[in-house]
């Protein structure tokens, strides 16, 4: 079947202006750039935007921004529930489901804790349903912070044949993990977009409906170009796939303030401010702008090559 979350979707970062608030100018470029460079969707308000440094009101801000900026041009999706109590969880949830986003999407840390079992997730998750309009489509997002909640078979299959779930961050970082999840999936509107770009490629070629991991705020195109066209390309596709692995190397080097200073090479917007990272990322990671040079020219080198094909 044919998933409406599917394909390149990066997750979002936020601009901010050096006195900490957001740059909404900067904002509103970033996602024309998403959408220029060949973005079938956006995750907004997610880890990369700095969800858990923001305030509830500028969460919804950003996804009502990115909703009307984007304009129907393709889907949004969106969470930002970084609360404890279930009651203020649901006031974050319902706040977003108001911003007209195409999909609220759970955060599975917020429904378990590290030593909580399934039974107590699924109790908590049919709270929550019952507490959103039955008619908002879901997503679901195994956020790495504070810690990584994967999601159990039972509960992958229990949330595809629900038919309320059309979105799932993957972040299991595993290939054959992603391959059972797409087996249990089959037939559902559930869309498994894989997040990490080791095994971006190997997953698409498994049939992984989409790329939503970090590095699509840096060369998206490229990701684009090998679900449309890597089968066709084998062996451009397999070089592709080892500079876009060894580029995403570089995310310990301070990411989203990493992606800000590529997006200010780029024009996109002017200050790298980050809440998350609040330190110079060049002071600590060495050489980090000589990465993002070797990133940025070997991104345009591929380029090139992929253009060469006609």
């Amino acid at each position: 079947m044919t998933h409406a979350m599917q394909g390149i979707f990066p997750v979002v970062i936020t601009p901010f202006h050096a006195d900490n608030t957001i740059d909404w100018e900067g904002y509103g470029n970033l996602i024309e750039w998403y959408i220029d460079n060949g973005s079938h969707g956006l995750f907004a308000v997610c880890q990369s935007s700095e969800m858990l440094f923001l305030s509830l009101e500028e969460r919804v801000a950003l996804a009502r921004f990115t909703v009307d900026r984007v304009g129907g041009r393709l889907p949004v999706v969106a969470s930002g529930h970084i609360s404890d109590s279930m009651a203020d969880q649901k006031a974050e949830l319902r706040a977003m489901a108001e911003t007209g986003v195409d999909a609220v999407v759970l955060v599975t840390n917020r429904l378990a804790s590290a030593d909580e079992d399934s039974s107590l997730f699924r109790a908590r998750l049919d709270d929550l349903l019952t507490a959103l309009p039955s008619d908002l489509s879901l997503g679901l997002y195994e956020c790495p912070a504070p810690y990584r909640r994967l999601l159990t078979d039972d509960e992958v299959s229990w949330c595809a044949q629900s038919g309320r779930f059309a979105f799932l961050k993957d972040v299991t970082c595993d290939l054959d993990h992603v391959k059972r999840r797409l087996a249990l999936v089959k037939g559902t509107p559930l869309a498994i977009n894989n997040a990490n770009a080791a095994i971006a490629w190997p997953a698409i070629q498994a049939g992984g409906h989409g790329f939503s991991g970090v590095m699509n705020n840096f060369h998206p195109d490229l990701y684009r170009w090998l679900i449309d066209h890597g089968r066709g390309h084998p062996e451009l596709a397999a070089e592709l796939d080892t500079f876009l692995v060894l580029s995403a190397m570089s995310e310990g080097m301070g990411y989203p303030k990493l992606a800000k200073h590529f997006h200010r090479r780029i024009g996109t917007f002017g200050c790298v401010h980050s809440r998350t990272i609040p330190y110079d990322i060049a002071a600590k990671h060495w050489a980090v702008e000589v990465v993002l040079d070797q990133i940025v020219e070997g991104a345009a080198r591929f380029r090139s090559r992929i253009a060469a094909l006609g």
